[in-house]
């Protein structure tokens, strides 16, 4: 093309040229691109251009302009919105409220003078700048908030706009169908729901709300307004029987993907699973969702609760064990190789311990992993951190498996060797594992080393965020 007979200058081109232009480019590209001048850059943040955002925070004060300008230009129009708020290297931050970091090392005197208020001031700064930007927004289809943080000293008045803000975006939402409030603490209260018009509810498909904290935040009366429901994720003691009857109701789309959270439930607290579903209501539930999949996260939880609780008829495909103080036995590990062997997909064992790695097959001829494997046809994933994973227990896994089993993460402090049935080879033995794994799953395999950082083992609660939102959109 060329003007007046001379080629055309960048600036001459249509808005709408550049901005398709800019479709085919990547974010980071898009960014350069506007650097070459004003008219460019004024097209950079055509809605078109950005129908989702993706954020991870970390309550650093650097990013904070930045973060203000990205949310002034986008807020408004776009559609998809996943944010993952995560403070933990502040002193004031913690996860969960037993967690770690009560308050630095200046006891608990006041005033400005406290180094740690100023993290937790801007992290209270990044929540409302990105909750503010978006209240308004009227074509947000998906919203998904994440923070494994529990704010021990958070500003009343701050967390109580935090809520308010969250139930405003929800008033104003006319066509939301992704709604994830996952372990930001007291974000999520009894009235948060409440807020969405019915019309709106009509429209959610997944629905996500993971709080640890005291009262549920659901009841099952709320969920009969969600009539096209096709993933749910909640606390478990938030999923009652009565809740397992209003999805079994014909009027409800039959659910698809059920995410549940097990946590902290000891002899003090036993009494949250009184009315937690029978056998008899996952039937009942199956019967009307016969695609249900169901994922179970458990942290800390003794094993006579997990024997209780892990009913038959449940179709479980995922389950993730996660402790620093109880020990998952090789009679739950039975449990589920009898229970499930049709549907079990995942199992992750992880122990947050540094010596002493309990032996699940422990004064057995069998180990129940080898029998797991065995029963379990569809297992495709397996990870092993913080229990004794005997070597030639591995080799007979992926010689069982095979190449179904996709993923066979497994730490090199959980690996030992039992002479008696290894009988010393050439070589170095864990060379001899790792051949002989390697050509079990028919493609190569080395154990997880201690100096490699890995995402389930390091960032549990955020793994499981992740894995449950794949899982989700898997239907």
């Amino acid at each position: 093309m060329a003007l007046c007979g001379g080629p055309a200058p960048a600036v001459a081109l249509p808005c709408e040229v550049i901005v398709h232009i800019f479709s085919f480019l990547s974010p980071w590209d898009r960014l350069r691109a506007s650097s070459v001048c004003t008219k460019w850059r004024e097209c950079l943040f055509y809605p078109s251009l950005w129908p989702e955002l993706r954020l991870r925070l970390r309550g650093c004060s650097g990013e904070r302009c930045r973060l203000e300008f990205l949310m002034k230009k986008c807020g408004s129009f776009v559609r998809e919105l996943r944010v993952e708020f995560e403070s933990s290297e502040s002193p004031l931050l913690g996860l969960g409220p037993g967690g770690d970091g009560g308050g630095g090392g200046n006891g608990g005197g006041g005033g400005g003078g406290d180094p740690g208020s100023e993290p937790l001031k801007t992290y209270m700064d990044e929540v409302l700048c990105v909750l503010r930007s978006v209240r308004s927004n009227r074509n947000l289809q998906r919203l998904s908030v994440f923070g494994d943080v529990y704010l021990q000293e958070q500003d009343d008045k701050q967390s109580h706009e935090i809520q308010q803000l969250i139930e405003e975006i929800l008033g104003n939402s006319k066509h939301l169908k992704w709604l994830s409030l996952g372990f930001m603490l007291e974000i999520l209260t009894p009235t948060t729901l409440a807020a969405l018009p019915q019309s709106s509810a009509n429209c959610i498909e997944h629905l996500s709300l993971l709080d640890i904290n005291k009262t549920p935040v659901i009841e099952a009366i709320e969920l009969e307004r969600f009539l096209s429901l096709r993933s749910l994720a909640l606390d478990f003691c938030d999923f009652t029987a009565e809740v397992t009857r209003v999805l079994a109701n014909s009027n409800h789309v039959p659910l698809h993907r059920l995410s549940l959270v097990v946590h902290h439930l000891s002899t003090s607290n036993t009494h949250l699973l009184d009315n937690v579903p029978q056998d008899a209501d996952w039937k009942m539930l199956t019967r009307h969702c016969a695609n249900l999949h169901v994922y179970i996260m458990a942290f800390n939880v003794r094993n006579d609760i997990l024997l209780r609780i892990l009913k038959p008829s449940i179709p479980l495909e995922r389950i993730h064990f996660d402790s620093s103080t109880n020990d998952i036995s090789g009679a739950v590990v039975d449990l589920l190789a009898s229970q499930y062997a049709k549907s079990l997909t995942h199992l992750l064992l992880i122990k947050d311990v540094e010596q002493g790695f309990p032996d699940l097959g422990s004064n057995r001829n069998e180990d129940p992993l080898v029998l797991l494997a065995w029963k379990c046809k569809k297992l495709c994933h397996l990870s092993i951190h913080g229990y004794t994973a005997w070597a030639h227990n591995l080799i007979a896994i992926a010689r069982l498996r095979g190449r179904r089993l996709r993923v066979l993460e497994v730490t090199e402090e959980s690996i030992n060797f039992d002479q008696g049935v290894m009988p010393e080879l050439d070589g170095d033995p864990v060379d001899t594992l790792i051949e002989e794994v390697s050509l079990g799953l028919g493609k190569q395999w080395h154990p997880v080393m201690n100096n490699e950082p890995l995402f389930v083992f390091s960032e549990t609660t955020l793994y499981f965020h992740k894995e449950m939102q794949r899982f989700s959109e898997g239907i």
